[in-house]
């Protein structure tokens, strides 16, 4: 997946004296590039924990070549969405699955999440203002303005930074200014929409499916919205995506207190099998840790269905 890289990684030593700015810029974007396009080989793997293990340092080569090349767009793009990732899939998750036991410990892991998030949404924000000078200035003043410069190309990076942004929202409940940028993230999520609503397989449909829950001045029905998202998502992965199904779940089922809907919504995702669609192996595994641990909680969810009544004495 990395062919040429340690190559170049040696190039990049042997050009740190002085006289080598050149080369050492073209070695630093054959890394860069390297790196940038080598996310397949995290989602395919069968091992979450050796992903675990392996991301940081991924992540700090990303930001080190960045120190070099901070307008690749390429490494911004790879840090954007693997900050994102790492915090959800492996710090939010174990937050959650630790908070009954130690609350301490799991206020700790969602602080360190929500930083991961917003370090994301910067680099994001970096490389659209890369392609589009003053971007993330004319964001801040006004978002649908900026937004309209946005073109095919920077589906992507609007789509890595709003998913980021609107994680770090969900866990700043107490930040009045963070919880206020939601018209921002509101901005670049229905511009990659009109973009590409095909990115990434449903990857923006599966986004939208809790957002329509939170979403200020909606039409309609929030969850018949969230329900069509979860439906176009699952069209465009051919159903090989646990994600949306377990997002429904939480987003809808629990709010209206659904228990059948909710467990059929789990058992579906975990009827997944995540060798058959090996681009999404890793992705599938990690969401179907989180659909078991939702289904042993169903109880603490969903209140259980009332008794019936005692039947009458008889006069």
């Amino acid at each position: 997946m990395l062919a040429g890289l340690p190559v170049a990684l040696l190039a990049l030593g042997l050009l740190a004296g002085p006289g080598c700015t050149t080369l050492r810029r073209s070695a630093v974007n054959q890394v860069g590039q390297a790196l940038a396009e080598s996310g397949a080989g995290f989602a395919t793997d069968e091992d979450p924990e050796l992903i675990r293990a392996a991301a940081p340092f991924s992540l700090k080569l990303v930001e080190s070549l960045l120190a070099e090349a901070p307008e690749h767009r390429g490494l911004r793009l790879a840090a954007a969405s693997g900050f994102t990732q790492y915090a959800w899939g492996f710090l939010e998750q174990d937050a959650d699955l630790v908070a009954d036991q130690d609350f301490a410990a799991a206020s700790q892991l969602r602080a360190r999440a929500r930083r991961m998030y917003l370090r994301a949404r910067d680099h994001g924000l970096r490389g659209l203002d890369a392609a589009h000078a003053g971007f993330s200035r004319q964001l801040s003043a006004d978002p649908a303005a900026a937004v309209r410069a946005a073109g095919p190309d920077d589906v992507p990076l609007l789509f890595w930074t709003a998913a980021a942004w609107g994680a770090a929202i969900t866990l700043s409940k107490d930040n009045a200014d963070l919880i206020a940028d939601q018209v921002l993230v509101e901005a670049l999520i229905d511009r990659a929409l009109a973009l590409n609503e095909g990115y990434a397989d449903g990857a923006i449909h599966a986004f939208l499916i809790p957002y329509e829950m939170a979403r200020q001045g909606g039409s309609g029905d929030p969850a018949a919205r969230a329900r069509q998202h979860c439906a176009r998502a699952l069209e465009l992965c051919g159903g090989g995506q646990a994600g949306p199904l377990v997002s429904l779940a939480e987003a809808v089922a629990v709010p209206r207190q659904d228990r059948a809907e909710f467990q059929a919504l789990l058992q579906r995702a975990l009827a997944i099998d995540p060798a058959a669609h090996p681009e999404w192996r890793l992705a599938n595994l990690v969401v179907q840790r989180r659909a078991r641990w939702l289904l042993s909680r169903t109880d603490e969810l969903i209140l259980p269905p009332a008794p019936p009544p005692a039947p009458s004495s008889p006069p």
